[in-house]
């Protein structure tokens, strides 16, 4: 089965090699041509595509079951977390997100065992052209906040979902390396000083913790005929809400850059998500402004200086 992988996933995995050392994702990308057909086969689907430009963490692929119907499969490599993915879906059960169709690990296991083994996920067919980015930008938060809350449930009993405090570790740690090796010409330092100190707050008391998407957006919401809209992709995590909803903050950021009052509709939208979501403002703003600095700092790791510099410009409205 000829294809050629999106280029955007091809991107992903290379910045995740960059990232996370070693071989990354190569030699899972090299086996796609062999694992592709298997799957197919054993769960006797047919192609219709390869969706572009599809996701970063996932080759996407449009296909049909046996009786006909439409579905999704989504094949994904170890290290973005399909495991967490499919157990997270499995919770939700529809409500709020896509639906998992076939729980199970196909493929055996995906592209066979080792680091480099893949998920297997068969999902419902949603629309993956129509996000809910289409909408006018006051009605695309509205769909997405109440998309959102949905969401958050209560962690399962016995959970092993990642935490918000390990996972913002870890960044913390990064982010702290960026700082010293940029010094003061990005004038990252400042604003890594900023988020880690708020970080350090908002986890000396935490909230509620609830099972968080983990990376939420509006492209992150997709049309769907069984509700109007539902989300895909997450990278689930435990936390409080404040957390998921920050990376909401800053949808459309080039948009806001370029605003002459930016900074004030930043401002009103950290309000108005907060009040209309029934999270604490301030919880909001500290953990918007870790997650913009951590994003910013991240893309100065690689090479990434535009996508940097809006997202610490961003930051510094917070």
């Amino acid at each position: 089965m000829a294809f050629e992988p999106p280029r955007r996933l091809v991107r992903a995995l290379d910045e995740a090699r960059r990232e996370g050392g070693g071989e990354g994702g190569g030699r899972w990308l090299a086996g796609l041509p062999e694992l592709l057909p298997r799957v197919v086969d054993e769960l006797d689907l047919v192609v219709e595509r390869v969706h572009a430009p599809g996701g970063r963490s996932s080759l996407v692929v449009l296909v049909r079951r046996a009786d006909g119907s439409p579905a999704v499969l989504k094949l994904a490599p170890n290290r973005f977390r399909p495991a967490a993915e499919r157990a997270a879906l499995t919770c939700w059960d529809g409500f709020g997100a896509v639906r998992l169709l076939d729980g199970g690990d196909a493929g055996g296991g995906g592209a066979g065992s080792g680091p480099d083994a893949g998920g297997v996920l068969l999902l419902e067919k949603l629309r993956p052209d129509v996000s809910v980015r289409s909408l006018p930008e006051a009605k695309s938060m509205l769909e997405a906040a109440g998309t959102l809350r949905r969401l958050w449930v209560e962690p399962p009993g016995g959970h092993d979902f990642e935490t918000v405090a390990a996972r913002t570790g870890r960044q913390a740690a990064a982010m702290r390396r960026t700082a010293a090796a940029e010094g003061d010409e990005s004038g990252a330092g400042r604003l890594v000083d900023a988020a880690l100190a708020a970080r350090e707050e908002l986890l000396a008391e935490p909230g509620a913790a609830r099972l968080l998407h983990g990376t939420f957006r509006q492209s992150k919401v997709l049309a769907a005929d069984r509700m109007p809209w539902l989300a895909v992709g997450p990278d689930p995590v435990v936390g409080e809400p404040a957390f998921d909803l920050a990376r909401l903050v800053r949808d459309r950021v080039e948009d806001l850059i370029a605003a002459p009052s930016g900074a004030a509709v930043t401002r009103r939208r950290v309000k108005r998500l907060a009040e209309s979501l029934e999270v604490d403002v301030e919880r909001l703003r500290g953990w918007t402004l870790f997650r913009a600095v951590e994003s910013g700092t991240r893309a100065l790791r690689l090479g990434r200086t535009a996508d940097a510099e809006l997202l610490l410009e961003f930051a510094t409205w917070l």
